[in-house]
């Protein structure tokens, strides 16, 4: 259904090339919103580097806040996205669910996201190793936090694979989980509603 050795090599390939390169996207089908869903926490990520910045003003942190929101919001709505495309493949292809079949804690979705992340933070603490300012105190942290990320990304990766194939072969049910964010909404926002700022 989808090749998770290919979810990686996209997520670690287009980190080193958007750090580098404009970023584009030039796939179709799933793998677009595969792509589409690892830019948003490409930029997310470099968002929020911006809002820790110490010497950031006020109104910086401010626009970065309103930045991140909508990132957020984009993420979590191309996460819903992947699943409904596994929703439609699943129907296609005819997939009947077994009686007994179970659900898992998460999606495919939120692993694939979850797994983009891991890319991010790779690539991220792997350049800390090129630092010449750093000291071999730091080095042999980073160095450590790298073997755990590689691992927490193959175990992801394994049990994705496994999901899938479960999923594809009606052996556990899949359900696309809607996010309902509500900090974007201002219907929602109870301060807008208060100030009676929403018609």
């Amino acid at each position: 259904m989808i090749d998770v050795g290919r979810v990686l090599e996209l997520h670690e390939t287009t980190v080193e090339l958007w750090h580098g390169e404009e970023i584009a996207n030039p796939h179709n089908g799933i793998w677009q919103l595969i792509c589409q869903q690892h830019e948003f926490n490409f930029r997310l990520w470099h968002e929020e580097d911006t809002a820790r910045c110490p010497n950031a003003s006020d109104s910086e942190i401010a626009n970065v806040k309103r930045a991140i929101d909508k990132l957020n919001q984009n993420r979590n709505d191309w996460i819903e996205k992947v699943d409904v495309w596994i929703e439609d493949e699943l129907a296609n292809q005819g997939v009947a669910v077994a009686a007994d079949a179970r659900l898992n804690t998460e999606t495919p979705g939120s692993a694939i996201d979850r797994l983009s992340i891991l890319a991010l933070r790779l690539y991220h603490l792997e350049e800390q190793l090129d630092r010449a300012d750093a000291d071999m105190e730091h080095l042999n942290s980073v160095g450590k936090k790298i073997c755990i990320a590689q691992m927490q990304r193959e175990n992801l990766a394994t049990s994705l694979s496994e999901l899938l194939a479960d999923i594809g072969e009606g052996r556990k049910r899949h359900q696309t989980y809607r996010q309902m964010k509500m900090y974007n909404d201002p219907s929602l926002n109870p301060v807008l509603i208060a100030a009676g700022k929403v018609g």
